[in-house]
């Protein structure tokens, strides 16, 4: 096989996120947050699990540096706890909280890694969603006073700042569909907090920027591939609305675009925005969603295949007799020219500066065999099918910076709690011992040659 290199400056990491791994719930002064309310109300985690201990990286996270120094990694992604530094989401500080980032941000770069800081990763004050939560306009303020708060305390440390994970998940998986803390169905109450997510990103940028001199912000969008496997035109319809509530919404807004014109319109068809305009808009806030960017996180695991089906809004069905592919246990099909396909769309439509690949990975359940070592053969099989995918978007022109696989460790994987396993080292719940997967083996030797073959 011919090996595959990658520029010398590229950048390997993983990526974890606060209420996945940290547990320690309640420890030194933190407040609860709306995935503690969520998951502690009986029915909403599939397992019936939640993410009070999860790792305990809260206490091990020493030992997990240790690893990821041995893994070879250039870069670790991670995500901070709102509710830890503002247990009531402003107001007083919690120094404590700051103290674990801090300690956590100065072993890193003692071992040579490189701290990518995710400031919401979903998991918000419990005491902001009593008052109403993203889809209150005061929201976004909060944020960006927690914003401020964190940036002064690390922005000396930490180069590389992103505003928000998955937006889309944050609001329409979240106050639409339900799934996600906290679980609402209500259609407006989702638009109005994708719009305010989105303004907390465009008003935190400038506040990032001046108390963290000469660092990237940037913004981490989740994409997927909308594809038909019947070309009729309502098919072709469908995917292309489906392309606009999980994709164009929040990528054209942050670029400066508005949002598009046809979800707009079908969003007023469907009586969720008034027909005068969406009442949550106001005057300045495109311009503010719209700050420029150093920078483009690209969240990407699968496509969707998709039909119409008379929704309004015309939300498609999932065409599952042409679902042909095969599956992670999540049951995502696997879909690494999806991967392709977006980084040349990003680059070519969008003409971002940077891009990094700030998930990417596969839930597979391999456990330690007769051997005690767990022999993850599929999810190397993914990774690299996505990395030849990267690199020739890459060679296409895609402007790819890094690379960072979901998930360091196996962790607490949301409403599914502990029944999906993404990281490339394997976590006994029970007694919190790590082992490298032989993913991550194969992983390292990735970053140690630049290359893969």
């Amino acid at each position: 096989m011919t090996s595959k290199p990658f520029p010398q400056d590229f950048v390997w990491g993983t990526a974890t996120s606060s209420y996945q791994i940290e547990g320690a719930w309640q420890a030194d002064g933190k407040g609860e947050s709306i995935w503690d309310r969520f998951a502690h109300t009986p029915g909403k985690i599939m397992d019936q699990s939640s993410g009070d201990v999860a790792c305990d990286h809260y206490q091990r996270w020493p030992q997990d540096i240790a690893l990821m120094k041995e893994l070879g990694l250039h870069a670790y992604r991670f995500s901070i706890a709102w509710p830890r530094i503002l247990p009531q989401g402003s107001g007083a500080v919690n120094q404590a909280g700051i103290g674990f980032y801090s300690r956590l941000v100065d072993g890193l770069l003692e071992a040579g890694i490189v701290p990518f800081v995710t400031l919401y990763h979903w998991d918000m004050p419990q005491a902001l969603q009593d008052k109403g939560g993203w889809p209150q306009r005061s929201t976004a303020e909060a944020f960006v006073e927690y914003a401020d708060v964190i940036s002064r305390a690390l922005g000396d440390r930490v180069k590389h700042w992103i505003t928000h994970n998955e937006p889309w998940c944050a609001s329409f998986l979240s106050y639409q569909i339900g799934e996600h803390a906290p679980g609402l169905h209500d259609w407006p109450a989702a638009l109005a907090a994708s719009h305010h997510l989105l303004l907390s990103h465009g008003w935190a940028v400038p506040v990032l920027r001046r108390n963290s001199p000469g660092a990237e912000v940037g913004i981490t969008l989740n994409f997927t591939a909308s594809e038909i496997a019947t070309p009729t035109p309502e098919n072709v319809v469908a995917a292309r609305v489906y392309d606009g509530y999980f994709n164009r919404w929040f990528l054209d807004a942050v670029c400066g675009r508005h949002y598009p014109a046809d979800m707009m319109e079908g969003y007023r068809q469907a009586g969720f925005v008034p027909a005068g305009g969406a009442g949550f808009i106001q005057d300045g806030d495109m311009a503010a969603i719209a700050a420029p960017i150093d920078f483009l996180g690209v969240n990407y695991y699968t496509r969707f295949m998709l039909k119409a089906d008379g929704n309004n809004p015309p939300m498609p069905a999932d065409d599952a007799e042409h679902a042909t592919l095969p599956r992670t246990d999540m049951g995502w099909e696997i879909f690494p020219q999806g991967l392709y396909e977006l980084l040349c769309r990003l680059h070519f439509e969008y003409k971002l500066p940077k891009l990094y690949i700030t998930e990417n990975g596969a839930s597979f359940a391999d456990g330690p065999g007769a051997d005690g070592q767990v022999h993850d053969t599929r999810r190397i099989d993914y990774l690299r099918a996505h990395f030849d995918a990267a690199h020739r978007a890459m060679k296409a022109g895609a402007p790819l910076a890094g690379y960072f696989v979901w998930s360091l460790m196996d962790n607490f994987e949301w409403a599914r709690g502990y029944t999906e396993r993404f990281g490339i080292v394997w976590v006994d719940y029970e007694t919190q011992e790590r082992m490298l997967k032989d993913s991550a083996l194969w992983y390292k030797g990735v970053i140690a040659a630049n290359a893969f073959e």
